[in-house]
This record gives structure tokens, C-alpha cells and sequence, in this order.
């Protein structure tokens, strides 16, 4: 867990790194966004699939708190979703009232694809660093994410006691 200590980069290198940060993002999304209107799906339509392809169906509150969205928002989401056949909606089975998503066949190879072209382009990216520098990169990046993570609610899906 990230401590309350002051950084010892200097204001320069404060800005550096937020630069390069943008860059990358920017650089990243542009192929990831390419690579989605192939698909005609945007990045939160994506990510909201990514996440019911880890489960076996979601209720739509469960897929609004997860993507921080009111439940109309991410009934359009997954209205969208429907359409292009990546995902369906199901009643749930002990209660017909309650709509269960989950993605299909069409939607799983999709998010898989993509996947394999995200793996690959980090394998190119890692391979520029050292055996080492590659442990410690992944280090640094499982507690940057730990600490957002610990910033941000969990949905009831993701909670840790559940």
C-alpha cells in the first residue's frame, strides 16, 4: 500500500512522468479504439463485456456499480451490446423480475481477441526491458493498481468478502 511519504521526484520529473503517462494512454486507447470499431463497440461497451465474460451473468444494478454508471445508463450499454450480439439478457432463474447479462459466443470472441493483440503488444513492450526490470515493472504496477483499487468502492460483485 502506497504511503503518505513525500515523493523524492522533483517537480520537473513530476511533470515528465505525467506526460509520459498521457502519452502512453493516448497511444494505447488509439489502438485498443481501432481495434473496437472493427467491432463497432466503444471502450466502456468493451469493458462492461470484459467483466460479464468473468462471471456467469450479472444483474444490470451489479453492472452499473461496476461501471460507476446509473442502471439507465448501463441499460444502454448492454442494449447496444444486445443488438450487435455480444451479449444477451436472461431472466433470473429465481426470480423472472430480475434481468441477468451475459455474453455470447460472438461477445467472448471479441473481448478474447482483443486480449491476444493487448498480450501481444505488452509482450513487444517488455521485451525492450530486462528479466528484472520487467518483475519490478509488474511490481509497480500491481501496487499503483492496488492503490487505486483501494481508492474506488467495491461493486458487491468484486468484493473481497464475498
Amino acid at each position: 500500500m502506497l504511503t503518505e511519504e513525500k515523493t523524492c521526484l522533483s517537480p520537473d520529473e513530476i511533470a515528465r512522468l505525467a506526460n509520459i503517462i498521457l502519452t502512453l494512454q493516448r497511444s494505447l486507447m488509439l489502438s485498443l479504439t481501432d481495434r473496437l470499431s472493427a467491432g463497432q463497440v466503444s471502450f466502456p461497451q468493451f469493458f462492461l463485456l470484459g467483466h460479464v465474460g468473468m462471471h456467469d451473468a450479472l444483474s444490470m444494478s451489479e453492472i452499473a456499480d461496476k461501471m460507476r454508471h446509473t442502471t439507465a445508463a448501463a441499460t444502454g450499454l448492454v442494449d447496444r451490446l444486445e443488438k450487435l450480439g455480444y451479449a444477451e439478457r436472461t431472466a433470473a432463474p429465481n426470480d423472472r423480475r430480475k434481468v441477468l447479462v451475459r455474453i455470447t459466443p460472438k461477445g467472448r470472441e471479441l473481448v478474447n481477441s482483443i486480449l491476444v493483440e493487448i498480450r501481444q503488444g505488452l509482450h513487444k513492450l517488455t521485451s525492450l526491458l530486462t528479466p528484472e526490470e520487467q518483475h519490478m515493472w509488474l511490481q509497480i504496477y500491481e501496487k499503483i493498481f492496488a492503490y487505486c483499487e483501494s481508492q474506488n468502492y467495491y461493486s458487491k460483485t468484486d468484493s473481497p468478502n464475498s
